[in-house]
């Protein structure tokens, strides 16, 4: 039996236990890494990974009993792994890497171990480039709240459940489908959401015709009586078809599925959802931002096409309590708000301070934003300058590289120039914390995918002194 074959084999077996099986993951602290690394845990794989630094997630790996270290060292590997799982964020020159697809072990990304993983189970798969992270954990919560049960790969940590992973005895997978690298053209759903199909990851596609090429494919991918829910308008959305097909916008009618009456009471949206086939009245949801409106809808609308009952639906989604770093509140009392999120593209960015607009509509926003990437920095200079324009006031962070080498004449500068908001500046971390220190302004935003993370506990911990 080769590598392959005993995975699946070991994925397919409900104990888990056909043989030792041992998987080591090289990035094993990436989000979607770990929540591979928890899956093959949870049924009984001996699970180690490499990851370059110690955070807050490999410091739970670890307490969960998956060994960790950060360090590119061969001799600190298992010589007896079946499978090999690598992020493509890990160099090809990477030690370990070249190790083992020198020595002719079996070698995958994780889209690969994810294929397997679905081969065989119902998959609800997200995808969009952004918003699906959220829509991704709202789904898997409510079928968890509701009853119905679902295994979840997810790109966040649900707050409710402080985790990225979770299983159940019902055959179903709730899969965040990432579009990076074409990743998710490996998955086949029965039921695939697209929130967005905007320029993205221009280093992969090139262009954004190319990004639509392959949403278009994704859905080509779903089963023959499968089921597509896209957000209202996007391009090309003659070309995104499936046997049943439910388009839905949080404010535009012309949507099968929208929000109407909708109302701030205590910091929470109130509305009512309606279908051209149903309607769901006196919905509630605790998350900030009229963009998680939206995605309610298409958390709503899955639901209901699988039948799950209205009661148990927004009983859930009242209860939903959020995904850390998607407008998540760090300090919220009567002198200071604080809130952390992902954001790094300028639709989110945007989305994100729309949503504290609506919310908090009387009172002065500043934004500390870190972008994330040159590239992404380069070819979207001109959008994130006027996205980040809604805010009052804008501190930005010098670029987070991640994968990247620096590219020649990109810096923060660049977005920083293009703005055309006067409270503008640069920062660099420390002078950061010094200025929030003398000024302490009452309503932040802290928006990045890179570490800025890091810096939201030292700036709650001064709004709070």
């Amino acid at each position: 039996m080769n590598a392959p074959q005993k995975i699946k084999q070991f994925i397919n077996s409900p104990s888990g236990n056909v043989g030792d099986v041992v998987v080591y993951f090289i990035g094993i602290g990436g989000i979607g890494m770990s929540a591979l690394a928890r899956y093959f845990k949870t049924k009984g794989a001996m699970v180690t990974g490499y990851d370059r630094t110690v955070t807050p997630l490999t410091q739970q790996l670890e307490a969960e009993d998956i060994d960790v270290h950060f360090e590119e060292d061969i001799n600190m590997i298992p010589k007896n792994a079946d499978v090999v799982v690598y992020t493509p964020a890990i160099p090809s020159t990477h030690k370990e890497l070249v190790y083992y697809k020198e020595n002719n072990y079996t070698v995958v990304k994780r889209s690969d171990v994810l294929q397997w993983i679905t081969e065989s189970s119902y998959d609800i798969c997200v995808g969009g480039t952004h918003g699906k992270t959220t829509v991704t954990t709202m789904i898997a919560h409510m079928l968890r709240d509701s009853g119905y049960g679902c295994n979840a790969f997810l790109g966040g940590i649900a707050a409710n459940y402080q985790t990225n992973f979770w299983s159940s005895d019902n055959n179903v997978d709730v899969i965040e489908a990432d579009e990076y690298d074409r990743s998710f053209l490996k998955l086949s759903p029965d039921i695939a959401v697209i929130t967005a199909m905007d320029a993205d990851h221009l280093d992969i596609y090139g262009t954004l015709e190319e990004v639509e090429n392959a949403f278009v494919a994704f859905t080509k991918r779903i089963h023959k009586d499968g089921c597509l829910i896209s957000k209202y308008g996007l391009n090309r959305s003659e070309d995104l078809t499936a046997a049943t097909h439910y388009t839905y916008c949080y404010d535009n009618k012309e949507a099968d599925v929208y929000a109407d009456d909708i109302k701030v009471e205590d910091g929470a949206y109130k509305y009512n959802v309606i279908s051209k086939d149903w309607e769901l009245y006196d919905v509630e949801l605790h998350m900030g931002g009229l963009h998680n409106i939206e995605n309610s809808l298409a958390a709503i609308t899955v639901c209901k096409y699988l039948e799950i009952d209205d009661s148990k639906i927004k009983k859930a989604l009242k209860n939903f309590k959020g995904i850390h770093r998607r407008f998540e509140y760090a300090l919220k009392n009567n002198k200071h708000v604080l809130i952390d999120d992902y954001g790094h593209h300028p639709a989110e960015v945007k989305a994100a301070l729309t949503g504290v607009r609506s919310l908090f509509p009387e009172e002065k926003i500043t934004v500390i934003f870190q972008p994330h990437l040159f590239s992404r920095t380069n070819d979207f200079a001109d959008e994130f300058a006027k996205s980040l324009d809604i805010a009052d006031e804008v501190v930005l962070l010098p670029i987070y590289p991640a994968r990247e080498k620096p590219m020649e004449g990109v810096t923060s500068q660049l977005i920083l120039d293009k703005m055309q908001l006067p409270q503008k500046q640069l920062l660099d971390k420390n002078a950061m914390l010094d200025w929030v220190k003398l000024y302490k302004p009452q309503l932040v935003i802290m928006l990045g995918a890179g570490d800025i993370d890091a810096l939201v506990q030292p700036v709650k911990k001064i709004l709070e002194l």
